[in-house]
């Protein structure tokens, strides 16, 4: 089976990360691990975008070369990642030489099949945006929105890109196509932006006057690569794409790996950049519609319904959160709080309760109380063959064996949260089935034995259900709590593959240390 190409946005090194890089890596790597949990091979590539205006300028301004400011972001990124245990197989930076050569090799190729031509071109330019604007970029009042920073008027010869010519081409790919963008009303976006897109092409060059921070063209060195065609060709060129034909080693088969099963990007980027330029781009090279790669758009973190930004002063840290929740106690707030694809609004409140309510007084308790009793009653020792049962075992096991399946396609689908729920109906009917058979009165009554061992050996299997589920979501934590539990799944292990019986008769618990020690934050 072809391996399960993941991919997300490269960052753009002209600032450190925030929350919202943060949430668009933990999803890539949480969706990367439970492939592999099916049994799937992966390969996650994710990385940094290093090139373009906005970072030649900031460089100067910090009395630095653009490699020196750019390798300082990176870190940062890079800290973060390790931090929050989003672990990548690729790594794609867009300085690096293998990168070069590739998009080289494009833009030779697009140049020799005459799908490059040069004109000069006099217009609005977007400094923040690094494009050059149009009337239909003017808002009702006739100027220029904010989100396009300083417009400034520009005259210049560049480069262009035939785009036009695969406009039609690509409207009817998403109306065939429905699988192309998800969710599905992001692709109704495009094609509705699609209509409007008039006969207009892609200037891909920047003279190297204005900007010598780039990838030289190879047929005209007078100019430089725009940045979006330089970094969205990261998708291709870290996975193997003509690596014969540059001389590129240790990258991936790309005829094995390609076509990406998911481009995870944002809202933001998915027009134009995604689905028109990249998808356009592709199509001019000769990838046909079954070599397209699928989108995944995801929504923004808002605080209080607005769009988190630096201008507003409301950006968060997702160090800082790290630092407060740890980086499980991040990933499940990051995982369990938003709806893939759609927006979330951003609430501290709401990051204490998730930690302090539901993994502290709901999966970190469950697993305490339930790891003392059988300590204090049993020492440690599960009895598994007492034959004792009753319809409060049963309907334990029945909220265990339905989580399965229906956690099984949530989580294909990128209902991460819906995922999440799913498991954690587990935890809510375990906390209960403590709650109704009260071990501790059982365990007074010795002709209760029976039915005492029955109910530690339940609470300890479905724990350990539990932790097999949200292992994409907290790797750490859920390796910790089966560490507790004495067990670890074997190499073969395939997650729908699952059943009840995992613990053994007379399987012997280790001692309980808190998950999630509850936060205290003023």
């Amino acid at each position: 089976m072809k391996p399960y190409y993941i991919t997300t946005a490269i960052d753009y090194t002209n600032a450190p990360p925030h929350i919202g890089h943060a949430y668009e890596k933990v999803l890539a790597d949480v969706m990367a691990r439970f492939q592999r949990t099916t049994g799937r091979e992966v390969y996650f590539l994710t990385g940094v975008d290093q090139h373009g205006q906005k970072v030649q300028k900031s460089a100067a301004a910090a009395g630095l070369s653009p490699q020196e400011f750019v390798a300082g972001i990176t870190e940062k990124f890079i800290a973060l990642w390790d931090k929050l245990e989003v672990r990548y197989d690729g790594w794609a930076a867009t300085t690096d030489v293998r990168h070069k050569r590739v998009v080289q090799a494009m833009l030779t190729r697009l140049h020799d099949c005459g799908q490059l031509y040069k004109q000069a071109y006099k217009g609005h330019y977007s400094v923040r945006q690094e494009q050059f604007l149009t009337d239909k970029e003017r808002g009702p009042d006739g100027q220029f929105g904010e989100e396009w920073g300083e417009v400034i008027e520009l005259e210049e010869e560049n480069w262009y890109f035939r785009l036009s010519d695969h406009i039609e081409w690509l409207k009817t790919h998403i109306r065939e196509h429905p699988d192309f963008i998800t969710p599905t009303f992001r692709a109704t976006d495009v094609l509705n932006a699609l209509e409007n897109f008039g006969g207009q092409d892609l200037c891909i060059s920047r003279p190297v006057e204005r900007l010598s921070w780039g990838i030289p063209l190879p047929f005209d060195e007078r100019f430089v690569n725009y940045v979006w065609f330089d970094a969205l060709s990261n998708y291709v060129s870290f996975a193997g794409y003509l690596a014969d034909e540059v001389g590129n080693e240790s990258l991936p088969d790309f005829n094995r790996l390609w076509p990406a099963d998911a481009e995870i990007i944002g809202k933001d980027i998915l027009i134009p950049a995604h689905a028109i330029y990249w998808s356009t781009m592709l199509h001019a090279l000769g990838f046909d519609g079954d070599q397209m790669p699928k989108f995944l758009v995801h929504g923004w973190w808002n605080i209080r319904g607005a769009k988190m930004s630096k201008s507003l002063g409301n950006v968060i840290d997702p160090n800082a959160l790290s630092d407060t929740l740890g980086a499980d106690g991040l990933r499940y707030y990051l995982m369990r709080d938003i709806a893939t694809g759609y927006d979330a609004d951003f609430s501290e409140e709401r990051v204490l309760m998730a930690y302090n309510k539901e993994l502290a007084g709901g999966l970190g308790n469950l697993l305490n109380r339930s790891l003392n009793m059988a300590h204090k009653y049993r020492e440690g020792q599960l009895n598994c063959s007492s034959g004792y049962d009753d319809e409060e075992n049963a309907q334990l096991r029945r909220v265990v064996a339905e989580a399965l399946p229906v956690y099984l396609e949530k989580m294909a689908a990128w209902n991460i949260h819906e995922g999440i729920a799913a498991a954690w109906k587990i935890v809510t009917q375990a906390n209960q089935f403590v709650d109704s058979t009260q071990p501790f009165r059982l365990a007074k009554d010795p002709e209760q034995a029976a039915r005492l061992d029955s109910v530690l050996h339940h609470l300890a299997e479905a724990l350990l259900h539990v932790s097999l589920l949200l292992d994409p979501v907290m790797p750490t934590a859920m390796s910790k709590l089966r560490a507790q539990i004495g067990w670890q799944p074997p190499a073969t292990f395939l997650i729908q593959n699952l059943t009840w019986g995992l613990l053994p008769d007379g399987h012997r618990l280790n001692n309980p240390s808190p998950l999630f020690p509850r936060l205290e934050v003023e």
